[in-house]
């Protein structure tokens, strides 16, 4: 006589796939909002659909690809339960990478992994990620949501993107335009963004309540820290390729991320110059951290991160963005263009440094 068994579902093993198709409706509209042209068909198909038709129009086609995730700055939300930004983070990391080799993105790829699937959760999230495709001009066609019982706990979540751009070879933009005298120019930064978030964690987050962390602070300008730290991350992307097609006469760009400025803004030189930054500031009260910074705005919120983890200039300067998010290269005769271009497109520039004979690194004076 067979023995009974046991009636076991998936949701039983920690799966609801009940609530995944809930998630996945409460997304929709999100999602497509931001279509361009190019898509094809919508969410629900086991590929998604992209017309490559407008790519014929250039001389010579080029994709750009990137890929990115947000990091730790992640469980600084989940311990907030504060969702709705973190996906502008996802989508800043990815798009604003390819965009200095002059490419435009097209279209753009979520995956969530998470312990435990809320539909009302994963819709914070994706809603933060539409936003952020919305102000980088790429569509959202598709993602994946993996819920992991066992693996993650309930409350954990991860996140990855995947963009993919294009650009016409002949017109694309790099180190191989870079030439001695070029100015260098910082696009501002709205905080920390999302790198650097190991130490923001180990000296200013640890051990303090949600209470603590919500509560008002002067040195940040009455912002708490919470409010301070999951600041989304600037979006350049869509302004940048809006003043390129306008004609802005840009040689080069770099993503200031993990690394800071040190070990970003040589990413972008030849190897016969180097990038001298000024970071000699004019105010003497500079929130930077040390009194005597950069000579632009540095958000306060990294000066205190600067202060609590004690560290010196250029240990700042390898860790954080220290205001710049961006740095743009062009020649001298082209500054006035150029910086009037970006700031039709919201953005204050300023000039952060120049380009000398050298080696291909960053230096400071």
């Amino acid at each position: 006589m067979a023995k009974d068994k046991k009636h076991i579902t998936y949701a039983d093993a920690g799966v609801d796939v009940d609530e995944g198709a809930r998630a996945v409706d409460a997304i929709k509209a999100a999602v497509a909002a931001t279509n361009r042209p190019e898509v094809i068909g919508g969410l629900g198909g086991f590929g998604s659909l992209f017309s490559a038709a407008a790519l014929k129009d250039m001389e010579e086609p080029v994709l750009v690809s990137g890929t990115d995730g947000v990091g730790t700055k992640l469980a600084i939300a989940q311990l907030l339960d504060q969702h709705d930004t973190v996906g502008e983070d996802l989508v800043a990391m990815c798009v604003d990478d390819i965009v200095v080799a002059g490419a435009e993105p097209l279209f753009f790829l979520d995956y969530i992994a998470i312990g435990k699937l809320r539909a009302e959760h994963v819709a914070q999230i994706v809603e933060g990620i539409a936003n952020g495709c919305a102000k980088s001009g790429c569509a959202l066609v598709g993602g994946e949501m993996a819920e992991h019982p066992g693996v993650m706990a309930p409350d954990d979540y991860d996140l990855a993107g995947f963009v993919v751009g294009v650009a016409d070879r002949p017109k694309m933009i790099g180190a191989h335009l870079v030439r001695e005298g070029d100015v260098i120019l910082g696009l501002p930064s709205s905080g920390i963004h999302s790198n650097g978030y190991s130490l923001v964690r180990k000296v200013a987050i640890e051990g303090k309540t949600v209470e603590q962390l919500r509560e008002p602070l002067d040195e940040l300008g009455g912002q708490s820290l919470g409010d301070a730290v999951l600041a989304p991350t600037t979006i350049y992307a869509g302004s940048l390729i809006r003043a390129l097609k306008a004609g802005a006469p840009i040689h080069a760009m770099a993503h200031i991320t993990g690394g800071g400025i040190t070990e970003n803004l040589n990413r972008c030189l030849p190897d016969n110059i180097d990038a001298v930054v000024d970071r000699c500031a004019t105010d003497p009260m500079s929130p930077d951290g040390f009194g005597n910074g950069p000579a632009w705005d540095v958000p306060p919120v990294i000066g205190y991160m600067v202060r609590e983890a004690g560290l010196t200039p250029d240990e700042a300067y390898k860790t954080f963005n220290m205001g710049v998010g961006m740095s743009v290269l062009c020649a001298p005769e082209d500054v006035d263009r150029v910086r009037e271009l970006l700031d039709a497109e919201g953005f204050d520039s300023f000039v952060m440094g120049e380009c000398v004979a050298g080696e291909g690194k960053v230096t400071y004076r």
